[in-house]
């Protein structure tokens, strides 16, 4: 039984397939048509597998992107998709905290990956993807280096969390003299500050389930930890939370 499911998020589109037991994912960026960046993912992703589509059951789809999918067979909230696969990547619940390219969301999950509860932020970019990519632009570093170059140094004070300001302030602080490391420790404790603050309503927790693309920042899942006075668990394959998530009700609807 093979089943798919398709995450089109503002940033990145991921697909997964489930063949059996194995993980079949691709990731590419989602561009200006979230439903061209769904099909030609799905279909690169089939290609990949050596699947054809008639092969496969069930497709589900969500994130942002899901309305314009005519090719699934059912979509599913981005919120559920997130439990569902962040539950399956542990094996247990907990609190889910996904930081994607455009919003932050944390879940609170049973054992089976059933939603309890949640809090979403989609309003403002702050303490996103998208943030930390302006951020990183105006320091002249890749998003990709922020973690390293951040670790174990002292962060100074970001007072500005929106992303027209907090640019500013470091264009500013750079003006100073302030050591770029610093300003970027201060800006990963700034996100860890914020999306905890967003999350601590669940508080106490025994463990975060840290999952979006920012999760394989270590420093900020380091500095989240501190905030939140907890295990952070960043799962290798967290970012493809919701993809998986929706895969697994795909075939869930498939062995109906």
């Amino acid at each position: 039984m093979i089943a798919a499911g398709i995450d089109v998020g503002s940033v990145s589109t991921k697909a997964v397939l489930l063949l059996d037991d194995e993980i079949h994912y691709l990731v590419r960026p989602t561009g200006w048509s979230p439903r061209e960046a769904g099909w030609q993912t799905y279909q690169e992703l089939l290609a990949a597998a050596g699947c054809r589509d008639s092969d496969v059951h069930c497709k589900v789809g969500t994130g942002y992107g899901r309305v314009s999918l005519g090719f699934v067979d059912k979509a599913v909230t981005e919120i559920h998709c997130h439990a569902k696969g962040a539950g399956h990547l542990v094996g247990c619940g907990g609190l889910v905290i996904d930081i994607g390219g455009q919003d932050s969301k944390a879940i609170l999950i049973n054992n089976n990956g059933k939603v309890l509860d949640f809090v979403m932020n989609d309003k403002c970019a702050a303490g996103t993807g998208r943030f930390l990519q302006v951020i990183a632009a105006a320091l002249g570093v890749d998003v990709s280096e922020l973690s390293e170059l951040a670790r174990g140094r002292q962060p100074l004070e970001i007072n500005s969390m929106c992303t027209v300001f907090a640019e500013s302030e470091v264009i500013s602080l750079l003006a100073k003299g302030e050591d770029k490391k610093e300003i970027i420790a201060g800006l990963h404790r700034s996100v860890a500050r914020r999306v905890w603050g967003m999350a601590s309503r669940f508080a106490p927790v025994d463990k975060v389930i840290f999952t979006g693309g920012v999760a394989k920042n270590q420093d900020v899942r380091e500095r989240l930890a501190l905030e939140a006075g907890c295990e952070v668990i960043a799962p290798a394959l967290g970012p493809l939370a919701g993809a998986l998530g929706a895969a697994l009700y795909a075939r869930e609807m498939s062995a109906k």
